[in-house]
């Protein structure tokens, strides 16, 4: 198991779950130190670069070729990979993909696997298949380690146990590894997690992994890490399992020169990941025996339908804008409810929900533009936030139902009101009236408001409203005008 699998369809609704996080002063505490030694990394290593922007665009145009033309391509990776000696499988939905990669690790002739940490395998909540089948899973990415032990979930796309620090980390080996004298440097952890795992990889011989990239052009895979244990993953097993979405294709081996110095410098703010594997097929003597490929849909494909949702599928899965979010440094990853937090998941998760579960997500944002600033291929993420949101009023509004929608009655009441000069007017001064009793003077005379009753309560929990002006902007101009100023 990798802990308590996030899943959208019975998670919280991001508002609950975020008014939960922020009482953990902890993990605030966690998370806002993390994002900001990240980000202050990426901010030194980007301004090395003189052609930081040029490389963006590249990005941008050659995951959305890619995406214009993804049956071409995935055809392409299929039948050079299956040349090179490996099979390729193809998985309509989570369900499917998770039947075929227990069907083969049993034909492997394994209960257990040792898997590289893969985002893919936590949307279908691999694991918990797996361990329905009565395989065990290990997992050996140090930070998917941490939560897989501490019975945890992960909170962020790159570091999933950005939330833990290092006490709370010695405490979850200590108790798990049966090490009472372990001490909290991170060399005492590291050593700690490198002989917990060494027994597993010399002794598993199935292997799991996910995708960074999948080169169409020669039927190859490629995954980036820190660590070194996804390497000895794809070259100690007899038998080595590779998911990936549809949306990890690229057309040529060459466009690994773009995104490969796009994604360190944004993930983790190296100039270069310390581990860049790349394999194709199977070789007499080197590497696994048997490799398999499953390439899984999942309703990416709906999402490829939806002309302004698309670009949602160039993501390269940095984490850059989670670390970038006034939201997500607020309340960390856990409070999205999948396993793709952040500014990113608030567009993904629910179209992978085909729009039925995690309606509240595209709704966790501020619209502030950050993620879009950082997104090392320009993805228009508050776009499409904005597509989203009118996705979700509108399957809400719909029908006898919408009828009833308090929110969708207040716009429309809003609506009727700009509409008219007259009734704008009328509006402002009944609202100067309803506001007289609830707003205090601060020690400059300026007025705010603390408390609004009822449903209008939720805005003013968090934040103070200031008083409306005595008079307006066009009052104040015609009192100019008449009087010669």
């Amino acid at each position: 198991m990798s802990g308590v699998a996030l899943d959208p369809k019975t998670s919280p609704v991001f508002p609950m779950a975020a008014k939960a996080a922020l009482g953990d002063t902890q993990m605030r505490k966690n998370v806002r130190h993390a994002t900001e030694v990240i980000q202050a990394k990426r901010a030194r290593v980007v301004s090395e670069m003189p052609d930081w922007q040029q490389l963006r665009e590249a990005g941008k145009q050659i995951r959305q070729h890619t995406m214009e033309h993804l049956d071409f391509y995935l055809e392409q990776f299929e039948e050079n990979c299956t040349r090179a000696g490996g099979v390729v499988h193809w998985a309509r939905d989570a369900e499917e993909a998770k039947r075929i990669v227990t069907r083969l690790v049993k034909a492997s002739g394994s209960d257990e696997v040792i898997k590289i940490k893969s985002m893919t395998t936590e949307e279908i909540h691999l694991n918990d298949a797996l361990a329905a089948a009565g395989i065990h899973a290990y997992e050996t990415d140090l930070a998917e380690l941490i939560i897989q032990l501490g019975e945890d979930q992960p909170s962020h796309i790159v570091v999933p146990a950005l939330h833990k620090n290092r006490q709370q980390i010695r405490e979850i080996f200590q108790r798990k590894m049966n090490l009472p004298e372990l001490g909290e440097s991170p060399q005492d952890l590291a050593d700690a997690a490198r002989m917990f795992l060494r027994e597993k990889f010399l002794r598993v011989k199935t292997g799991v992994s996910g995708a960074n990239f999948l080169i169409a052009e020669t039927g190859g895979v490629c995954i980036v890490e820190s660590e070194g244990n996804g390497r000895m993953c794809l070259t100690l097993p007899e038998t080595l399992i590779t998911i990936a979405g549809i949306d990890k294709v690229l057309p040529r081996f060459q466009d690994l020169e773009v995104v490969l110095q796009l994604l360190p410098r944004s993930a983790t703010g190296e100039r270069m990941n310390p581990y860049n594997s790349i394999w194709t097929g199977v070789k007499e003597g080197d590497g696994p025996r048997a490799f398999h490929v499953v390439l899984m849909d999942n309703a990416r494909t709906e999402i490829l339908a939806d002309k302004e949702g698309r670009q949602t599928l160039n993501c390269i899965r940095c984490g850059a804008c989670q670390n970038a979010c006034p939201v997500y440094r607020q309340t960390g990853g856990q409070a999205y409810g999948s396993v793709y937090a952040g500014p990113i998941g608030a567009i993904l998760t629910p179209q992978l929900q085909e729009m039925h579960h995690a309606q509240s997500l595209p709704f966790a944002s501020s619209l502030c533009g950050a993620c879009y600033e950082v997104c090392p291929v320009k993805i228009n993420i508050p776009e499409v936030l904005i597509h989203l949101r009118n996705k979700v009023v509108k399957q809400n509004t719909a029908g006898v139902a919408g009828l009833f929608d308090v929110e969708a009655g207040a716009m429309k009441a809003m609506a009727m009101i700009f509409k008219s000069e007259r009734r704008f007017r009328a509006a402002q001064r009944l609202g100067r009236m309803a506001e007289t009793p609830l707003v205090r003077k601060d020690g400059r005379g300026v007025g705010w408001i603390g408390w609004l009753p009822g449903m209008l309560g939720g805005w003013t929990q968090v934040r103070d409203l200031q008083e409306m002006p005595e008079e307006t902007f066009r009052d104040w101009w015609e009192k100019r005008r008449r009087n010669g100023n």
